[in-house]
């Protein structure tokens, strides 16, 4: 895997850089794969001897505290609030990496900052309040494509107007206008589809790079290890939210009878879920990670059935780094590597899903082996840290500009 996009004026990194993540932390009651991400590639970065620094804020600690909606809304609306400026000035790392400013960092601070900025675009927020791109079911870009206030009139975040009013009058000069999309030096989007939608949002192609998140499954969890399942036939897994863009309900009223399925998590649709699931579906409620990973591979298969675009879920990386193939509907960037890669199938609707149920079950463990070495070649921990240091390697060139890159011996043109 690489990181696509360039610039003219690259200037080498230090061999070890010392890279200052900043994030906004969301509630450990909403499980969250950004804050994994965070932990997991900060991690990342030191086992490959850089330095790492994270500056946070953390909703758990911040929402006990008075008038902390209130604090929250005019932070989003106005760009004002919390700052990381003096720990940044006082750490000065080589390069800051931002995952998430919403809701408690502000934005003002970005024009202070002199030293080069990368930002991973891990949803849709700058686009789109509810961060999803998805309202009543279905795909909706309104407001980017613009109608900034659409989302006011659904009330998309939080299902309240009131809620939606400061993420809409922010965004209100549209995509490309955001405060940390228009700061940033390089932005990591983390699928093509993804790039592609940002592209079309106005951002410019020589900022926007692909490097998917990473996950890697220790050893002692891999297919090899894994007891097997008793009994005969495919085990099939969903493991997310049960909320509506997953699709989880979809899958349950058409999934056929006799095909086992496991599904694993919590949400606001569990009641939804349990009235529609069939024979052969169990409901597991929410488990840890690491239980997750420890019977990962004993599955035929990872059923992803989301019906809004996705950006790379970690559950479908960790499900290749066990040896699991995917079986995604199609929309998805989880989808087109899917098929980009071969780790698995691709179903257009409901009516597909006996007939590509049963090819799977006699296809995918042949894949097993293959869907390791892709995520080898394309999201390990490996991968990820080569793909963003050379990132981190534009941004420190784009922030020096063509006269430091001379003078470091970088190319120009």
């Amino acid at each position: 895997m690489k990181a696509t996009g360039s610039h003219p004026h690259l200037v080498p990194p230090p061999r070890r850089l010392h890279v200052a993540l900043v994030h906004s932390f969301y509630r450990s009651a909403s499980p969250s794969g950004e804050n994994q991400a965070v932990v997991d590639q900060a991690k990342a970065l030191r086992q490959t001897g850089h330095r790492v620094s994270i500056v946070a804020a953390h909703t758990d600690e911040l929402q006990a505290t008075p008038f902390y909606a209130a604090r929250a809304g005019l932070t989003v609306a106005t760009g004002r609030g919390r700052s990381p400026l003096a720990e940044l000035k006082r750490l000065r790392p080589d390069v800051v990496h931002v995952h998430n400013l919403f809701p408690n960092l502000g934005t003002g601070w970005l024009k202070h900052w002199r030293g080069p900025l990368v930002a991973t675009l891990h949803n849709y927020r700058p686009a789109c309040a509810a961060g999803t791109l998805f309202r009543d079911g279905k795909i909706c870009t309104a407001c980017p494509d613009g109608d900034q206030w659409a989302g006011v009139r659904y009330g998309c975040y939080r299902g309240m107007r009131s809620a939606t009013l400061p993420l809409a009058w922010a965004g209100r000069a549209g995509t490309a206008a955001h405060p940390l999309l228009r700061r940033a030096d390089r932005l990591v989007t983390l699928s093509e589809r993804s790039r592609d939608l940002y592209l079309r949002f106005g951002l410019p192609a020589g900022k926007l790079v692909v490097v998917p998140n990473s996950v890697d499954v220790p050893r002692d969890l891999s297919v090899e290890s894994a007891p097997a399942l008793s009994g005969t036939g495919a085990r099939w897994l969903f493991v997310g939210r049960l909320t509506e863009e997953k699709g989880i309900v979809q899958l349950l009223r058409s999934w056929p009878q006799g095909e086992s399925l496991d599904v694993v998590g919590s949400g606001p649709l569990e009641s939804a879920c349990r009235a529609v699931a069939p024979i052969g579906v169990r409901m597991l409620g929410a488990l840890r990670r690491e239980q997750v990973l420890a019977v990962l591979a004993r599955y035929t298969g990872l059923v992803f059935p989301s019906i809004c675009f996705e950006g790379a879920p970690l559950v479908c990386q960790e499900a290749l780094a066990a040896g699991v193939p995917v079986l995604a509907l199609a929309g998805t960037g989880a989808a087109d590597s899917v098929a980009r890669d071969g780790t698995g199938a691709v179903y257009h609707n409901a009516d597909d899903l006996p007939r590509i149920l049963t090819a799977a079950g006699r296809t995918f463990p042949g894949l097993r082996e293959h869907c390791r070495r892709v995520h080898a070649e394309r999201y390990s921990v490996r991968s990820w840290t080569q793909a963003m240091v050379t990132v981190y390697s534009q941004a420190i060139g784009h922030a020096a500009g063509p006269r430091e890159a001379v003078a470091a011996g970088a190319p120009t043109c």
